[in-house]
């Protein structure tokens, strides 16, 4: 391989910056090999050495552990020393009618577990039958018995599964028992566990062809593509290890929903700084200079521009640290550290690569010097942007369409669907549906209410007439209290030996964790003490228990940290912004675009999903953790864009800046964005409803970013807004003055 003509000098003169950068590049160049061999080492250390990323086995409780909710349970259990909540449950249905004998069989089952007749692990059970009269506001009669069980609960979620389904399995063996399945909330988390690993290589395998058939399309090669590989695969294997150590030694766990999101992230991230510095290692051989050098100048340029890009990232995704839920703070370290090392990577080991491959790195592609060329004509949407009048147009129109697009946000509702996540084809799915059909949809996660108060148990007319206020509640589907059901009255389920406490099973007739659910459950908790005191029961605590008011909790915990995370992320990303342009007015409205973006891809969000699909709502962390995503990853971008129309406007007007820098920024943030889209939009092949959203929010929200805010809005209000942007430091302002001045001297 031949290298190119004799360099041709462009950067005479360096200021201090500009020479560390250079000189950064020149020690990264001269220990290439021994940088690509230190990669290597440690890739393979971290794989065999480092324990790997274990994701957490926490279920709804522990999302909520300090909700009011889980408190009332705990209280609940000190009271009648018997649990009426139960997370997982044995459904059994037959539409044409359920035999009265396997009914009975199921009650006599349930009664033989609370005397610890079987050789289970199985703690209790409550059979409910909607046998009819038992059960008013069932669906249907004489055709379904769901069976309430509880396991250790020191078991996680995986194992308190297995051993109800290894019951059922043993027990129901006949056709007319009618054995559908197991459902709750922990079957439920249970599954999701299964269906994400089973899916997630095929994501990381099928995401990572995606991204390399777009690296190779941008430039037109087969060895780019290769180094992209190269470098992700370094990232990945290095931060998963260093991520499991991290882990081990703080003792903390990490969400099990992240490891695909962790990947993503990564492959979106380095892919993203390999096209820039691919980008500018091409312009850099196109003047004509040799391999080293245009590899030393190269990087000298990108990497300042990438490293503030991803301390920028990796500082707005730390900010979920200040997030009081643990789900969010989990979120947080693991993301700044995943975003860090891929940082690490990009500016150490791609600049190496690329000094190594120098015109190969665009094999089979033949570069050809052209030190001389004469700058193309701006494209038309070039002139567009940079000339004022169309600029405003295009400033009006971008701002009118994300704003229509970002109403409809107002309309976005939260909940955790646990079960309805699922894929139709689960067991869990399918015993939820049924025992729906059944009864109603909140029979699987049914809510307790407790009432505490001296000598309540002895008020059986009382109590009775405020069972039935409850059953009139709307969106209440029935209730289960004192006399309902004999064999929990026989273990003292709803009232507690004392005499001082009651409680009842409140089945909604909307899915539970549901936004539906959560607002009924709201209404019912608002009018709960005035039903007490109507039925005449005098003093007495209530209190409410159970997954929909967890969820509930959860829910607004999560707004509560919406606030704090926003207002960290948001300052996070402006600080930084301010410091890399050394300027006030143009972060303020680059971050305002990226949030006009954000709002867009909300609103969309809510018209497909909810609108368009008709979901309740979205789960809950998706919108948190997007937004955080999408405000670093759109101040990354700001970064790449902007950064090369400041050091144009510094040497030129800032119109003949902004036609000279947008052309060659557009094409590789376009390039960039589309490989982040694909990374995070792949993200939908998992099975699972949070994935789907999570897929297209991010994908959605990269290419409004990358076609609309970037290529559009942001080169208009540079043009429109002009020298001014880098007030108050006033440095464009001064430096165009002192070529106007320049110029008449010249005169």
């Amino acid at each position: 391989m031949s290298d190119a003509p004799a360099p041709v000098e462009v950067e005479p003169r360096r200021g201090f910056t500009a020479k560390l950068w250079y000189g950064y590049a020149r020690v990264l160049v001269a220990l290439r090999w021994v940088i690509v061999l230190g990669w290597t080492v440690a890739a393979v250390a971290a794989m065999v050495f480092l324990p790997p990323m274990q994701g957490s086995a926490n279920d709804i409780e522990a999302l909520g552990a300090n909700d009011e909710s889980f408190a009332a349970e705990k209280r609940s259990l000190e009271l009648f020393g018997f649990p009426l909540l139960s997370r997982a449950a044995i459904v059994q249905r037959n539409p044409e009618g359920l035999p009265p004998l396997v009914q009975a069989e199921a009650v006599m089952r349930g009664i033989a577990i609370n005397q610890g007749q079987y050789e289970t692990e199985l703690l209790g059970a409550i059979p409910v039958p909607n046998a009819e009269g038992a059960f008013p506001g069932a669906g249907e009669t004489n055709t379904t018995v769901v069976t309430f069980l509880f396991a250790d609960p020191t078991l996680n979620f995986f194992q308190q599964t297995q051993v109800v389904e290894d019951f059922a399995a043993e027990q129901l063996t006949d056709e007319s028992d009618a054995y559908v399945g197991v459902t709750g909330s922990i079957p439920a988390r249970a599954a999701q566990g299964k269906v994400l690993n089973s899916y997630v290589h095929i994501v990381e395998v099928v995401t990572v062809l995606a991204v390399l058939t777009i690296v190779a399309l941008t430039f037109g090669s087969l060895m780019a593509p290769a180094l992209t590989l190269l470098s992700v695969g370094a990232a990945v294997f290095v931060t998963l290890g260093v991520s499991g150590w991290a882990a081990t030694i703080m003792d903390v766990s990490i969400p099990a929903d992240l490891r695909p999101l962790i990947v993503a992230l990564l492959l979106g991230v380095v892919t993203d700084y390999c096209i820039f510095y691919l980008s500018g290692l091409r312009a850099r051989l196109r003047e004509g200079h040799d391999r080293l050098e245009a590899a030393r100048l190269a990087t000298a340029s990108v990497t300042p521009i990438v490293t503030v890009a991803g301390v920028t990232v990796a500082a707005g995704t730390a900010s979920l640290l200040v997030a009081e839920s643990p789900l969010f703070s989990g979120f947080g370290p693991a993301l700044g550290l995943t975003v860090l090392t891929g940082l690490v990577v990009a500016i150490t080991l791609v600049p190496a690569l690329i000094a190594i491959l120098g015109r190969a790195a665009f094999w089979p592609r033949q570069l050809v010097a052209e030190p001389a060329k004469v700058r193309q004509r701006p494209s038309l949407l070039t002139r567009a942007v940079a000339h004022r009048g169309s600029a405003f147009v295009i400033v009006l129109l971008c701002v009118a369409g994300l704003s229509a697009a970002a109403y409809q946000a107002r309309h976005l509702d939260l909940g955790l669907g646990f079960v309805q996540s699922l894929p139709e084809t689960t067991s869990a799915q399918r015993a939820a549906e049924a025992a729906g059909k059944g009864f109603a949809p909140g029979i699987i996660s049914p809510t307790e209410i407790v009432l505490e108060g001296a000598g309540v148990g002895e008020k059986a007319d009382e109590v009775a007439q405020l069972g039935e206020a409850l059953k009139a509640q709307p969106g209440v589907a029935g209730v289960i209290g004192p006399g309902d059901l004999p064999a929990a009255d026989d273990v003292g389920a709803f009232t507690a030996k004392s005499g001082d406490a009651v409680r009842f099973l409140l089945i909604l007739d909307s899915t539970p964790l549901e936004a539906t659910a959560i607002e009924t459950l709201g209404r019912v908790e608002v009018a709960l003490p005035q039903l007490a005191t109507d039925a005449g029961l005098g003093e007495v605590t209530t209190s409410v228990a159970g997954d929909t008011a967890l969820a509930s909790g959860i829910i607004a915990d999560t707004a509560n940290d919406l606030i704090r995370i926003g207002l960290v992320a948001l300052a996070v990303n402006l600080v930084l912004l301010v410091v890399f342009l050394r300027a006030l007015i143009a972060p303020l409205y680059l971050l305002a675009s990226s949030v006009l973006a954000l709002g867009a891809a909300m609103g969309l969000s809510v018209l497909f999903f909810q609108d368009y699909l008709g979901q309740d709502d979205l789960t809950f962390y998706v919108p948190f953790a997007v937004s955080v995503l999408l405000l670093s990853l759109g101040s990354d971008y700001n970064i790449f864009a902007v950064g090369h129309v400041w050091q144009e406007a510094r040497k030129r007007p800032m119109r003949e800046a902004l036609l000279v820098a947008t052309p060659e920024s557009t094409r590789a943030i376009t390039s960039a964005g589309l490989a982040l889209a694909a990374s995070f939009g792949l993200l939908a092949l998992v099975p699972l409803r949070p994935f789907h959203e999570l897929g297209f929010l991010l994908g959605v929200g990269i290419l409004i970013d990358v076609f609309i805010v970037r290529a559009l809005l942001v080169p208009s209000l540079i043009t429109l807004v002009g020298p001014l942007s880098s007030w108050p430091s006033g440095t464009l302002r001064r430096e165009r003055r002192t070529r106007v001045r320049t110029a008449r001297g010249r005169g």
